[in-house]
Formats: structure tokens, C-alpha cells, sequence
């Protein structure tokens, strides 16, 4: 395994991390690994696209104003790869939410395809693409 891909998986701890963070409410961790400058983009779950990294970020702290704590959240990575300047996963992300102003949790299976780029030696989300799960509309869960 090369130094690259390694130093990836290390931060896909924190790409979790953040991600079960901003589904109880907190956009700080995701903030942080988030890029601040263009190009970024996310395309929705509902079929959506944002481009601009302020409208990312914008976007993501809004998302997370949705939620309340004690969601939980954890990804099921199929692939990654990670090179000099450019990594990603792909796999899928399982949640079960906790909505503001719901009595009950929510679940939630995205497909999910995050794109990652060096920016002055860290890794930061340059794109996010995650849909519901087919399963899920169906309702034929896993």
C-alpha cells in the first residue's frame, strides 16, 4: 500500500468522524475538512447541485441545522484510492436520524461518491454526490 493511501484511510477516521458530527447538528469537524476555495460541489440526495465552495459550505450548515443529537451514523466503504494531490471513496453511508421537531429517528441509506483534493498538505472534501439507496425506495432494506 502506498504512503498516499495509507495517510487517506487515517483520514477517513476523521471523514466519519465528521460526518456522524454534522448528522447530530455540529458543522465544526466538516468545516474543517471542507474546502474554502472553488471548485466544490455536492449533488443532493433529492437531485440537487451546489457549485461554489461558499455555497457548499453554506449548504452544509444549513443540512446540519436540521439535525438533532443522538442520530447515528456510519459509512461502508466499497473503494478509495488516494494519489499526490487527488483521493476518494465511494461506498455506502448508513444513518438513522434524529430530525428537529420529530418525535421518532428517520433511517437513511446514501450511495455515496466523496472526492478529495491536497490543499496545502491536507485533505479537503472538493465534491460529495450521495443518493438514496434503491433498497431504500423500494423498501427492500438490506
Amino acid at each position: 500500500m502506498n504512503n498516499d493511501l495509507q495517510e487517506f484511510e487515517r483520514f477517513m477516521k476523521r471523514r466519519e468522524e465528521a460526518s456522524l458530527a454534522f448528522v447530530n447538528g455540529d458543522i465544526e469537524p466538516l468545516d474543517r475538512i471542507s474546502t474554502q476555495v472553488d471548485p466544490a460541489t455536492i449533488f443532493g440526495p433529492k437531485g440537487d447541485y451546489i457549485e461554489g465552495a461558499n455555497k457548499v459550505n453554506t449548504a452544509n450548515e444549513a443540512g446540519a441545522g436540521m439535525f438533532d443529537e443522538c442520530s447515528e451514523n456510519r459509512f461502508e466503504i466499497m473503494q478509495m484510492a488516494a494519489g499526490a494531490d487527488i483521493a476518494f471513496w465511494t461506498g455506502i453511508q448508513r444513518s438513522s436520524l434524529r430530525m428537529k421537531g420529530k418525535p421518532d429517528a428517520v433511517p437513511m441509506d446514501l450511495r455515496v461518491t466523496e472526492i478529495f483534493r491536497r490543499e496545502d498538505g491536507e485533505w479537503k472534501l472538493v465534491h460529495r454526490h450521495a443518493d438514496t439507496l434503491k433498497s431504500e425506495i423500494e423498501g427492500t432494506k438490506k
